[in-house]
């Protein structure tokens, strides 16, 4: 008798026990959608910071900085990643949605490389070259040093943060008709590489088997490439910041997650994956 009761006892504390966690509240996940070219820093993020906190959910996904935006305005992510500034009438459909223009939060920055094959023998081209280059005016890169051979240009798609910013900073009209669109920076390199003749433009971490051209702001200027000490001292002419946007000011577990994001340990790894810190 003594046993049956013992054994009803630990049955009953066992069926409390699972009972009270069934009752516990599940973790919320975090989602995070936006820009290709913060897509494999967020992930690290949400690696890093998941591991260290076993109850945090964080769910990464690209599209492009303006996708991220509309799933920022329409509710459908919490945190946007965005390589470009939100435009004032992005801005206007969130006030309109949420009476509030968002929250804006630099979380690192970027120096937008200018990728060529390595075999191509030109090392440097100042903006005004860049921005002829990419719409159409310059068509042969013997107009700017290099060999007699059609120029073949390389870019991002329309929904790209990285493609506004460099229409908006460098290129200062439309595109030529002749830029190839890829979907990602990675998929820009990869044509590049292949391409004597390509020359492409992307975030800096993503630069890997291709040449790095330096740039000048105009002829009379130094040139430059992207690293942490010239995107730092503001030298490198095609410097951004990377942004995390929200609908209103973070709390709970999305502020936690923001804080690490921008403390030492979240800016570490901003260098670790190649772009660099905002502090």
């Amino acid at each position: 008798m003594k046993n049956l009761k013992t054994k009803l006892g630990m049955a009953a504390m066992l069926m409390i026990a699972v009972l009270g966690f069934a009752f516990m509240p599940a973790p919320k996940k975090i989602t995070v959608k936006g820009s290709d070219t913060m897509v494999i820093l967020a992930q690290k993020w949400a690696e890093v910071y998941m591991k260290s906190h076993p109850t945090a959910v964080i769910q990464v996904t690209g599209g492009g900085s303006g996708t991220g935006i509309s799933a920022l305005i329409n509710g459908a992510t919490d945190i946007c990643n965005s390589s470009r500034p939100m435009k004032q009438s992005e801005m206007d459909k969130l006030k309109e949605r949420y009476a509030s223009l968002g929250i804006e939060i630099p979380c690192a920055k970027d120096g937008v490389t200018i990728f060529l094959n390595e075999s191509n023998p030109v090392k440097e081209l100042t903006i005004k070259q860049l921005g002829n280059i990419f719409s159409g005016k310059t068509r042969n890169w013997k107009e700017v040093g290099g060999p007699d051979q059609d120029i073949k240009l390389y870019g991002r798609e329309n929904s790209s943060g990285t493609y506004v910013f460099f229409k908006d900073n460098v290129v200062k009209t439309d595109y030529a008709a002749s830029c190839q669109t890829l979907p990602g920076t990675a998929a820009v390199v990869n044509a590049v590489s292949k391409d004597k003749f390509g020359i492409g433009y992307g975030g800096a971490a993503y630069a890997a088997g291709v040449k790095h051209c330096m740039v000048k702001k105009d002829d009379k200027s130094q040139a430059f490439v992207a690293n942490a000490e010239t995107v730092k001292k503001g030298q490198y002419p095609i410097t951004r910041y990377l942004y995390m946007y929200l609908c209103n000011r973070p709390t709970g577990e999305i502020k936690a997650y923001i804080d690490w994001i921008l403390s030492p340990e979240g800016q570490k790894l901003v260098t670790e994956i190649g772009y660099f810190p905002v502090k």
